[in-house]
């Protein structure tokens, strides 16, 4: 038993940076979600015929397939095919991850987007706004702030899903775990100690994104719409 504790302190250090790399994936993936989400909601609600079909097979692939599938796919097949077989295993896993979050989070905007009643785009309108200025000033600080509880839930599925760069030797916290448990030969309380740290991580994240939510919501906006998504 203490020779087990005795893992776990002796290698808290090289464990923590495994904790920071799985913080940084996990904040850069969410990030380009959020980023390639609004976009690709932008071109679902808003764009011609042929963007929405685009946008609904994008949607449609990243959705349908497991995260190991898309980091076998991208880091051993496509990259390489195009030139990029250098790449570091950490941006693979960032871009995969990021991708398959985007497709996620642009249905959560794209929901919110269509539940603001049509009359504020036509009053937008009315008053000479563009329609792009409408999206931008009116119709979209509304929906983020009304899918802020969903897009919320997007943390700790990518902090779940983070682990799943272990199979392309991304140095995140689990793979530090199953590095020490191979030289240590101590694997209840590593795993155990990886669990925990899992589930804090979680925990810390929810309570400050319900911090943020709490900050920006407006009393008594957007309740129904709530309800409607």
């Amino acid at each position: 038993m203490f020779e087990s504790f005795s893992a776990v302190t002796d290698s808290a250090g090289f464990l923590l940076g495994g904790v920071l790399t799985t913080l940084v994936l996990v904040g850069l993936a969410l990030l380009m979600g959020f980023l390639i989400g609004i976009t690709l909601t932008l071109g679902q609600v808003y764009g011609a015929k042929i963007i929405q079909r685009a946008v609904s097979v994008y949607v449609w692939f990243f959705r349908g397939l497991p995260n190991i599938v898309l980091l076998f796919l991208f880091y051993f097949a496509l990259f390489p095919f195009f030139g990029l077989s250098n790449m570091p295993a950490f941006l693979v896993a960032v871009i995969v991850l990021g991708m398959r979050s985007a497709a996620y989070q642009s249905q959560i905007f794209r929901g919110a987007i269509q539940s603001i009643a049509d009359g504020q785009m036509l009053a937008a309108r009315s008053l000479g706004m563009t329609k792009w200025q409408a999206i931008k000033s009116i119709i979209l600080p509304q929906s983020l702030r009304l899918s802020l509880p969903g897009w919320s839930n997007e943390y700790p599925v990518l902090l779940t899903d983070s682990s799943v760069a272990y199979v392309i030797g991304v140095a995140e916290l689990l793979t530090r775990t199953s590095q020490v448990i191979s030289r240590t030969g101590e694997p209840m309380l590593l795993y155990l100690t990886c669990a925990v740290v899992f589930i804090l991580l979680n925990y810390g994240g929810m309570m400050l994104i319900q911090h943020i939510e709490k900050k920006v919501k407006i009393p008594g906006f957007g309740e129904n719409e709530c309800e409607q998504i």
